[in-house]
């Protein structure tokens, strides 16, 4: 699978993020203590730096994990936490990328162990392999999307870095070494030595950090780029630091950044951003120039709309003119495009979108409108999925609609509204033209950022479809008249491996007797599994929405299994992602397109959701399907039955 940060890299420069530790030594947090550690004691405090890089513009931020290896932690006492650290490091970048609601990529940090200039005993190659392996595996399970191997001075240590990660993985490596002002490494090599060896060794771009300043730093590059590298990175300190009183003071300020930004872009860096001693204001200063018009974004070869990828300027939104007032005549609205497929017996394809955590949707439309492009006709949005805070599914799935060639569907739960609340958001949503509505009862608030919120559930999951019903028949639950006959296309959610499935499977008819038009399955693993909840069902009067989650490691498929509820990974599935090693979201892609092939002659659609927002493997999933359930296929028919 083609890795869409290089994807981004080859469309034009990108802009990487400042220093960590020195915005967290700005914030009160001094030298001497472990930074890595706050990953867990102050997790505000690193996510702060993040959202203030990523409001600056940067489109990748590094996690705060530049030392969190079991050796550089012993020296903190922290060699136990390696995995806690790590894994919170990635959570609390992507979490600060939600809530900037930017498209940007987050960047596990890795530095190095040994310390050049003190006189210490290097221990043997699998000893530094299996440190490298336990910090890296962490930021895999967290989600990273790409391992940044940085302010590495010895040569065979950094071979070593690339070697376990990919004994661990297949994401993009940045491999970044350090150079004194003589444009040597503390190893006496050259940048023309570095260059060839590090793209042997297998790393997807080389370059520069740390180091000095911006100047020495270009000189390198040039080198780098005259020697053969095919992709580069630039993120030089601020200068020199001096001291003044108590604190260590960089004197480079943003504009002299600015400036070579356009020098380094100008020698064929792709990546560019600041190591110790930048800040927020050199990344927006850099922005300024990345942003220009002699460096944007190059659209794909095969003539795809490039994405809003750094997230610069503000969402546009055109609105669709509303068709609140369009019936057949009969006080009936028109069905919904969804309400459409089930009646000519389509398959369905559609894709979950989770609301962002913060005020900008650019991300979550960027991936509507990358999916819409592959012909997915539907997409669903989630309704604060775990009761953790997002922007509501209603207004994200208007956005969606006035941005994005696709309908959405949301999920509506009972669990935050009262029975008058419910109804109106329910008209209010037919009025904009949100007609499609999976009915949930909703996960508890314990589960939550509010563990002391409320729950209201004046009615469940059965009670909101017959209430959906009711104003499809034109009037509200107390029998009054709403005007006229709504036109909700009502699903419902059914867990086939469910612990007490007598009951689940009670419910379930109950939900299809209120009136639910299709169903949308929890995630399947279990190919045997599905064959025996839909023989035990029999033919059922609705279509059936196969649930697909492709898995990305190990871990997360034991994290699946063992954490999460409703959700059953066999274990030979849990034993093919361990033997996959490295390749594991390959294999998570693979197992779920080999799912996906097996079942699609006994449901009539899948239902994707996507991990970490990687919304391109739903896409590689989806090219599984026989030929004539694919997108391209979809829409087809439908233009011609519209013909």
């Amino acid at each position: 699978m083609r890795s869409p940060f290089l994807e981004r890299l080859d469309r034009g420069p990108i802009l990487s993020d400042g220093a960590i530790g020195t915005q967290l030594y700005d914030r009160g947090v001094p030298y001497g203590r472990s930074f890595d550690e706050l990953n867990l004691t102050d997790r505000s405090l690193v996510s702060s730096v993040h959202r203030d890089y990523l409001a600056a513009g940067a489109e990748v931020i590094t996690t705060n994990t530049f030392g969190a290896n079991r050796v550089r932690l012993a020296e903190f006492g922290l060699q136990e936490k390696v995995r806690a650290i790590n894994l919170q490091g990635v959570k609390i970048a992507r979490d600060a990328r939600e809530v900037s609601g930017r498209s940007a990529f987050v960047a596990g940090s890795v530095g190095p162990i040994l310390r050049p200039l003190r006189e210490e005993r290097r221990g043997p190659e699998h000893q530094l392999i299996a440190a490298f392996r336990e910090q890296i595996e962490a930021l895999l399970e967290g989600g990273a999307d790409l391992i940044s191997l940085e302010t590495f001075s010895d040569l065979d240590e950094i071979r070593l870095a690339i070697r376990a990660t990919r004994q661990v993985c297949e994401l993009p490596i940045i491999a970044q070494m350090t150079f004194g002002d003589d444009g040597l490494t503390l190893g006496g090599l050259w940048p023309e030595d570095v260059v060839e060896r590090l793209q042997a060794y297998g790393a997807d771009l080389v370059g520069v950090n740390c180091s000095v300043g911006p100047q020495s730093v270009l000189d390198t590059v040039e080198r780098m780029r005259s020697a053969g590298a095919t992709r580069l990175s630039a993120q030089p300190n601020a200068g020199l630091p001096s001291k003044q009183g108590q604190h260590f003071v960089y004197i480079t300020g943003p504009e002299y950044f600015a400036e070579y930004a356009e020098k380094f872009i100008s020698a064929g860096v792709q990546l560019v951003g600041g190591c110790c001693g930048s800040t927020p204001a050199h990344t927006a200063a850099m922005a300024r120039v990345l942003n220009g018009p002699a460096h944007q974004i190059h659209a794909p070869a095969h003539g795809e709309a490039p994405l809003q990828g750094r997230g610069y300027s503000p969402v546009e939104v055109r609105p669709k003119p509303p068709s609140t007032s369009a019936t057949n005549g009969h006080g009936q609205c028109p069905p919904t495009q969804l309400a459409q497929a089930i009646e000519r017996g389509d398959f369905i394809i559609s894709v979950e979108l989770d609301p962002p955590k913060g005020l900008n949707p650019t991300k979550v439309l960027d991936g509507a409108k990358m999916l819409a492009r592959r012909g997915v006709q539907f997409v669903n949005v989630a309704d604060s999925p775990m009761a953790r805070v997002r922007m509501g599914a209603l207004s994200m799935a208007k956005l969606i609609q006035d941005c994005a060639d696709v309908e959405t569907i949301i999920h509506f739960t009972t669990r935050d509204r009262n029975l008058m609340a419910l109804q109106s958001e329910l008209i209010g949503a037919h009025a904009m033209g949100v007609r499609n509505v999976l009915a949930l009862t909703g996960d508890p608030p314990t589960l939550g950022d509010y563990p002391d919120a409320t729950g209201v559930w004046d009615i469940d999951s059965i009670g909101l479809i017959e209430t959906l019903s009711r104003l499809n028949s034109g009037s509200d639950r107390a029998g009054r008249s709403i005007g006229a006959n709504a036109s909700f296309c009502i699903g419902c959610a059914v867990d086939p491996t469910a612990e007490d499935l007598e009951a689940h499977l009670d419910r379930f008819w109950r939900k299809l007797e209120a009136g639910a038009h299709y169903v949308m399955s929890q995630p399947l693993y279990d190919i045997e599994a599905l064959h025996e909840f839909l023989d035990r069902v029999g033919p059922l009067p609705v279509p059936f929405l196969l649930g697909v989650l492709p898995l990305q490691s190990f871990k997360h498929a034991d994290y699946m299994h063992n954490e999460v509820p409703g959700i059953r990974v066999p274990e030979g599935i849990r034993k093919a992602m361990h033997a996959a090693g490295p390749h594991g979201i390959q294999e998570g892609i693979r197992l779920a397109q080999e799912f996906v092939d097996e079942a699609q002659d006994r449901v009539q659609g899948i239902y994707l959701m996507p991990s970490f927002g990687r919304y391109e493997q739903c896409a590689e999933v989806i090219d599984a399907l026989d030929s004539s359930r694919r997108p391209g296929a979809l829409a087809k028919t439908s233009s011609e039955v519209r013909a």
